[in-house]
């Protein structure tokens, strides 16, 4: 760099034009960005997995006072839809684009290599927070994030995709899609993992999110009185695993002991009570579609309803919880004198969930497998205590009953494009900018999720950026909608829609709707497609496909259209190809680690690939003194996982089989240097056989235990402690996070062969196959 001769000459690279005087030249200093006068501050708050009906001003029996507030003082939407799972709602919500152009067709945990499953915002797509920033909004997120490929979540993993690259001056959360409210695995602040071996008694993950949201806020006017802020609360709550605080889940004991039936009729009667449907309005039959059904609540035996129950109290403890988070955040707010000049929305991602099947789990990771030939007598739930249900040490879900009362009054549930899966609540509230005569109202006009990055840029008079990293930037799908705020005779500007999720489809025009149940490895052929016209009857009841052959032929054509123009294809349904491979950069991850004692835990999916489905050996090298103890190594948490420690001068292994809990002693250790070895051997029917070693001598075999498969083990590998939510509950009991206190060198991980059933196995043998012809 160069400074020209002269008191008053500056170099360029600080904004000054080189060879002119401070009074020649008009950019002395960098640009200050300036947002619009009195522009409004944005809250936003994403709720995970929760349907149409789950809070008080959409016909819910939860207590939700601070949301009954906004709808008083807003407007409820209720035609809003959204896309049938997380990812993608997240996406097309910060980018306006529909999801597949957005990169996420699917949730960030895949990575077949195709145009719309990037699982990364492109660089030429600003993010709302991005065009928020640049215009001089300060910008906050909390919570959930999942818009990170999960193979680069890791400590190594490229940062672009996370959210501080993504437009937010700070981040505090969750990357991955889910997590224990409890005990949560892995939270990030800024750009790196937290440092925490153990959570204070009665932590909660929606209360910590929420003091970090008033900290940022707070400090923001601290600093500064005037600079207009966006914050996005993304809530983990309602996603499974299930959790609340034992007093919130108090509040709700015995209100749903008549279970889900009963809870949709009531629900559907407040609903048309306060406006939300017209009073000709029929509620969807009972869902009774193939391995999607719903018994009748009265057809279950006393015992069974009681466990369902205490389900449902948790669910309905956590999104209390939710409503007086947000109550404290706009009570600082309020406090700043601001409450009056903030839009502040509130939804969900898609709706209620059919994931804890027929009949609930008390083991959410083992329920949580999908897409292997398991056997016959694999059971989806493991027996625990009812009065766990809800806390720190069972990782549950609710069966799907409770997703279709969620979602009264729709058909299906979460993943699929009828309406249960993507029609939610939405609340709009914005006191200085919503009329009186307007505050209360409802509104039915047709919106999409990527309809509020236009209309929130519209109401902040922030305009797009036309370029973004030196590159054009990409049309927006979505179509502002402020126009409705005070408009109760608005139309909607947003005319058509697709939707596609593993291969359930959709499109939307005008009022019509045509739509598919698509079953796995079945043709994705047109006789799927059902018709409804959804304004007079929005529940989807009365199919009139053979009634309007024509209209279908038309509407089918305009969805293929459609899904070329936003990179939908190849369709997706799970069970092949697209849902095993993963770009060769991953391979890297499965060889062998050398993880030295005192690391932090090594992230949950870059852990996974050492052991998943394969053999593995684990050997931790030390120098062991009498009375010294502790764990070496750890992979996992109560959700499933293993440990070897040393108690009362004996080595031991635990192993969680998905909530189910052995363990084994392998002996004294005596003093002196040793190499402890935990060898893992994949046999027949998804099991391991477990053998200990110390010095390459065999102390203690646990054989023909299953696998962990799918998200287990959810937390990462440990060397020399068993940080947040452990393994054995006894021995955190008694031990906390029992750090060893000897003198361990390093832990070594070698993984060894896939099981012969693994995806990667059938994958490179098809593969094998198909060289072999050419």
């Amino acid at each position: 760099m160069t400074i020209e001769e002269g008191p008053t000459r500056h170099y360029d690279g600080w904004g000054g034009q080189v060879g002119k005087t401070v009074e020649e030249s008009t950019s002395w200093w960098p640009p200050t960005p300036m947002p619009p006068v009195e522009a409004p501050n944005v809250i936003v708050v994403l709720l995970d997995d929760m349907g149409f009906s789950d809070i008080g001003p959409f016909g819910a029996e939860v207590s939700t006072p601070t949301l009954d507030r906004l709808a008083r003082e807003g407007l409820r939407y209720t035609n809003y839809h959204t896309t049938p799972v997380c990812s993608p709602a997240r996406g097309a919500f910060l980018t306006g684009l529909n999801p597949h152009r957005a990169g996420f067709a699917s949730v960030a945990n895949m990575d077949p290599g195709f145009p719309g499953y990037t699982m990364e915002i492109a660089e030429n797509v600003p993010t709302l927070a991005v065009t928020l920033r640049d215009a001089g909004y300060a910008t906050f997120c909390v919570g959930k994030w999942h818009l990170t490929r999960d193979a680069v979540m890791n400590d190594a993993g490229a940062r672009r995709s996370w959210p501080c690259q993504q437009g937010f001056d700070r981040y505090y959360g969750v990357l991955e899609g889910l997590t224990n409210l409890h005990h949560p695995h892995r939270l990030i602040s800024d750009n790196s993992p937290v440092d925490v071996d153990e959570y204070p008694p009665g932590y909660y993950l929606p209360d910590d999110i929420t003091d970090h949201a008033i900290a940022m806020i707070k400090g923001l006017r601290a600093s500064d009185a005037h600079k207009p802020f966006f914050c996005y609360v993304a809530h983990n709550a309602v996603h499974g695993p299930l959790q609340a605080k034992p007093e919130d889940i108090a509040k709700y004991r015995g209100r749903y002991d008549a279970g889900w039936d009963d809870l949709r009729e009531k629900r559907f009667a407040r609903q048309k009570e306060t406006g939300l449907f017209d009073d000709d309005t029929q509620m969807a039959d009972r869902n009774a579609e193939a391995f999607l059904d719903v018994a009748s609540w009265d057809e279950l035996d006393e015992d069974t309803r009681a466990v369902f129950a205490r389900y449902m109290e948790v669910y309905a403890a956590s999104i209390e919880s939710v409503d007086e988070n947000l109550g404290r955040l706009l009570d600082v707010v309020e406090n700043l004198g601001e409450l009056e000049n903030t839009i502040v929305i509130f939804m969900s991602d898609n709706g209620g969930t059919a994931e804890g099947g027929e009949h609930g789990t008390r083991s959410y990771f083992k329920q949580f497998i999908h897409g292997l030939r398991l056997p016959a007598d694999w059971q989806s739930d493991v027996a625990r205590d009812i009065d766990l249900i809800g806390g720190p040490r069972a990782m549950v879900h609710y069966p799907r009953g409770w997703g279709m009362a969620s979602n009264t009054p729709f058909r299906l549930y979460k993943g699929f494009t009828h309406a249960g899966g993507v029609r939610v609540p939405f609340l709009f509230s914005w006191p200085k900018g919503i009329d009186e005569q307007s505050r209360g109202q409802v509104r039915r006009e047709y919106q999409y999720v990527t309809d509020l990055l236009p209309t929130l840029l519209e109401l902040t008079g922030v305009e797009r950026p036309k370029q973004f990293r030196g590159v054009e930037v990409v049309a927006l799908d979505g179509v502002s909608f402020a126009a409705s705020l005070n408009d109760s005779d608005y139309l909607s500007a947003h005319h058509e829609q697709y939707s596609e999720f593993m291969g359930n489809r959709s499109f939307y025009k005008d009022g019509w709707k045509l739509v598919t149940l698509h079953r796995p490895r079945s043709p994705y052929d047109d006789q799927e497609w059902e018709l409804y016209d959804i304004r007079a009857d929005p529940t989807e009841r009365h199919n009139v496909a053979h009634e309007r052959p024509g209209l279908v032929r038309e509407l089918s054509a305009a969805w293929e259209r459609s899904a070329w123009d936003n990179k939908v294809f190849p369709l997706n349904d799970f069970t092949g190809y697209m849902g095993t491979v993963r770009r060769p950069f991953e391979d890297r991850l499965t060889e062998p680690v050398r993880i030295l004692a005192g690391t932090p835990t090594l992230e949950r999916y870059r852990s996974s690939k050492l052991v998943t489905l394969r053999s593995f050996r684990a050997t931790a090298s030390l120098v062991h003194g009498r009375d010294d103890e502790g764990v070496l190594f750890a992979h996992g948490d109560q959700g499933g996982g293993y440990m070897v420690y040393v108690e009362g001068r004996n080595l031991r292994l635990a192993y969680n089989e998905y909530g189910d809990l052995h363990e084994v002693d392998a002996g004294t250790l005596d003093s002196g240097r040793h190499d402890v070895t935990l060898d893992v051997q994949g046999v027949e029917d998804y099991q391991w056989n477990l053998t200990v070693l110390v010095d390459g001598e065999e102390r203690v075999r646990l054989d023909g235990v299953l696998m962990l498969l799918g998200m287990a083990p959810f937390q990462g590998i440990d060397v020399g402690i068993n940080r947040r939510s452990p393994v054995s509950w006894p021995v955190f009991e008694r031990n906390g996070s029992f750090p060893y206190t000897g003198d361990l060198d390093a832990v070594t991980y070698v993984p060894g062969a896939y099981a012969p059933y693994s995806p990667e196995a059938v994958l490179a043998a098809t593969i094998d196959a198909a060289h072999a012809y050419e």
